[in-house]
């Protein structure tokens, strides 16, 4: 998404992220790591409304890590793939939408050392799990909705952001399912994932291997900051299973492209593969999703490949899942909602 800070503002990208809470950029002087982001990295000396949180602040209380410096509230946030950022906690004014909407003392993290393969799409993330750091906490705001483009349209497009009011109604060609909270993890989005059909027939997979556990393991989230789908290991096999059986390609064991289930295309350009549909079935809901959504082709390694991962416990609902529609989280009625839209054109 694409939002500003400071004042003046400074334009930046930022990952959309409903599986973590913390808001936070890049901020010089960067005196221990950053890495290369398309937009100038924000100098908080520059603005007239950076301000430093102090230790006392609820924010402060609300991290995961903190330690209280001589320069106020320091912070170090974990993500799952061990990727992190480390600095200040800080107030500062946001811009969203271009200039229609801005948000006084917001608060954020000025990250100084920030590591991971993951943060390279733009200049920080945006939180918007259920936790207090969270935008979606921070402005009280019960509903939210997001829009990803598909990884196929232009570099051009960007994908959008909504808030309140102005993330409208679920519409007509919506599926709805319900939101569960998990008090071993109350940040995560879960749903109720009641099985999966491929080419039209229902996996044999056991209840269990999606049941959120009595001790908080388990089930399955929504996070758009996670790339591809990951599914308990039972699940994931008899998935794996399917698609084998229904695609009528090699299979592709060079590992050459990180997932793990790959095909070699026809010999002589990518072509039109034919692969089996696939839905997946939340409670309530039924979401079938297009090709793209699961099918990524990789011409220059000449495959085309499952973007499905296996897990050790809790499922994950990727963001190239996501892809083209619009995801309506309405958190005063618990649900979240799926309609179909061309979201480079939204």
């Amino acid at each position: 998404m694409e939002l500003a800070i400071g004042t003046p503002p400074v334009s930046y990208s930022a990952i959309v992220d409903t599986g973590s809470d913390l808001i936070w950029t890049q901020c010089e002087p960067c005196s221990i790591s950053c890495y290369s982001q398309p937009t100038p990295i924000f100098d908080p000396s520059e603005s007239s409304t950076f301000a430093k949180l102090p230790c006392s602040s609820d924010l402060c209380s609300a991290l995961p890590q903190s330690l209280c410096g001589s320069d106020g509230c320091n912070y170090l946030y974990t993500y799952g793939d061990d990727s992190s950022t480390e600095g200040v906690m800080a107030t500062e004014t946001f811009t969203f939408g271009g200039n229609q909407v801005k948000v006084p003392q917001l608060g954020f993290g000025c990250g100084e050392d920030n590591q991971g393969d993951g943060f390279s799409q733009g200049g920080g993330l945006v939180g918007l799990g259920r936790g207090p750091l969270s935008l979606v906490s921070q402005l009280d705001q019960p509903k939210f909705s997001y829009c990803l483009t598909s990884i196929n349209d232009d570099a051009s497009s960007s994908s959008t952001l909504s808030m309140g009011s102005l993330a409208g109604p679920a519409g007509n060609s919506s599926v709805t399912t319900g939101l569960i909270q998990n008090t071993a993890q109350p940040s995560f989005y879960y749903v109720a994932l009641e099985g999966i059909s491929v080419g039209g027939s229902s996996l044999p997979i056991p209840a269990s291997a999606f049941a959120l556990q009595g001790d908080g393991s388990g089930g399955m989230i929504v996070d758009s900051g996670t790339t591809i789908t990951y599914l308990e290991g039972v699940a994931y096999d008899e998935v794996k299973k399917a698609f084998v059986a229904a695609i009528d390609l090699p299979v592709d064991d060079s590992g050459s492209t990180g997932l793990d289930l790959c095909f070699d295309l026809p010999s002589g350009g990518s072509g039109d593969v034919e692969v089996p549909s696939l839905v997946f079935h939340f409670q309530g809901a039924d979401l079938e999703l297009p090709a793209e959504n699961y099918m990524i082709a990789d011409s220059s390694a000449g495959v085309v490949c499952l973007a499905m991962g296996r897990s050790s416990g809790m499922s994950i609902f990727g963001n190239v899942e996501q892809q083209n529609f619009l995801v309506l989280y309405d958190l005063g009625k618990e649900t979240l909602s799926f309609t179909p839209t061309q979201c480079a054109n939204s």
